[in-house]
């Protein structure tokens, strides 16, 4: 029996579950809200995990083109004291294949494949019908009808309200992220510092992260402790505010510290404020038939290398249980143990890495420093 599937989103847990459907011959709409894939920049670079988001590109038949893409060199981990001293200077083994980082544009390219997206398609509201089927209205205000729909939407899910009442909370840590590129080149000193994969340093409530990503491109994070409105104390616009008048406010946030850190700010280009929300730990609903979630839809959380790994693990695994299904029942039932599975493993997650942003965006910086021994000890 061919179902009619939709699942919103085309971020990687999306096209994951599209993928691997697609891989087992079963039509999948995909829905997603930007006009094209280039539509906004991809963002930065994800470690996929060796059982988790590399599985999930296993099941899609995709793992030895992920190899060809991946750089495991980009596992590579320095952590820096805000005086600029090395604390920590991690080197992967050449073999060492646990974590390795592809750009968020490059996975992108490869999970759309032969998929048949419908770009520009903004939902707005998602609504089960009381006998069979679901009903998905668009800006356009047109309507369609399937009998599942998937949530991979992201944080601030349209399809979430259709079976949860939950909303993402503020975590209190707010993230400025800003780029340098050609690094190599231009910045050689900086590209030093950061080496083959990151370089961190952490202080008092704040830290900052550079992530080397391909072609001599560099994300930098600043996160630092705040409330919501941070930026009102210093009379900074975010919606009007120039690079010039961010970077100054960052550099002051982040005052005393060592000259070549504080340069991966200096050299920033445009910044993009970012604060960190997340959904409740244990974020379960009452199941609804022809509705699910997965991805930061589910189970937002701080973004510490989990979530679009359990994203793409999510969506291989929902739809080979998909596939699976034959009777008229079945799909109804796989959905209900998808859920339940995705539950109990997201919530170890969410505990993780919820625990994980108290320490390393912590009042002793110590503790990052620990959090990095105990994930990569010595």
């Amino acid at each position: 029996m061919r179902h009619r599937i939709a699942v919103i989103g085309g971020g990687p847990g999306g096209l994951t579950f599209a993928r691997v459907l697609h891989h087992h011959g079963h039509p999948v709409t995909v829905l997603e809200r930007d006009p094209a894939p280039d539509a906004r920049p991809p963002g930065g670079t994800l470690d996929l995990h060796e059982g988790m988001g590399q599985l999930a590109l296993e099941k899609a038949g995709l793992l030895a083109e992920f190899e060809e893409l991946s750089r495991p060199e980009g596992q590579a981990m320095r952590i820096l004291d805000t005086n600029g001293t090395v604390l920590r200077d991690w080197k992967p083994r050449p073999d060492e294949r646990a974590n390795p980082e592809i750009d968020r544009g490059q996975l992108r390219d490869l999970l759309l494949g032969p998929l048949d997206i419908q770009w520009g398609r903004r939902v707005t509201e998602v609504v089960p019908q009381a006998h069979a089927g679901v009903l998905v209205h668009f800006a356009d205000g047109r309507q369609e009808t399937f009998d599942l729909v998937i949530g991979a939407d992201g944080a601030w899910s349209r399809v979430r309200p259709a079976i949860s009442s939950a909303t993402p909370h503020y975590t209190g840590v707010t993230r400025v992220e800003t780029s340098l590129d050609d690094i190599d080149t231009r910045h050689p000193d900086l590209a030093r510092l950061i080496g083959d994969g990151s370089v961190a340093v952490y202080g008092v409530n704040r830290n900052l992260v550079a992530q080397r990503n391909s072609g001599g491109h560099v994300k930098v994070g600043a996160q630092f402790r705040a409330p919501l409105d941070w930026h009102t104390d210093l009379d900074l616009d975010l919606a009007l505010a120039d690079a010039d008048a961010m970077r100054s406010s960052l550099l002051a946030l982040f005052d005393g510290w060592a000259a070549p850190v504080l340069d991966l700010l200096r050299h920033g280009t445009a910044f993009v404020h970012r604060p960190l929300y997340v959904l409740p730990v244990s974020h379960t609903w009452a199941h609804v038939p022809g509705v699910t979630l997965l991805g930061d839809a589910a189970h937002l959380m701080p973004p510490l290398g989990a979530g679009a790994n359990l994203a793409m693990l999510e969506g291989a695994e929902l739809a080979e249980s998909i596939a699976a299904a034959s009777g008229p029942g079945d799909l109804d039932e796989a959905v209900r143990a998808f859920e339940e599975q995705m539950w109990e493993r997201a919530g170890r997650w969410a505990k993780i890495t919820t625990a994980g942003l108290e320490r390393l965006v912590s009042p002793d910086p110590t503790q990052a420093l620990a959090v990095f021994d105990e994930v990569q000890p010595s």
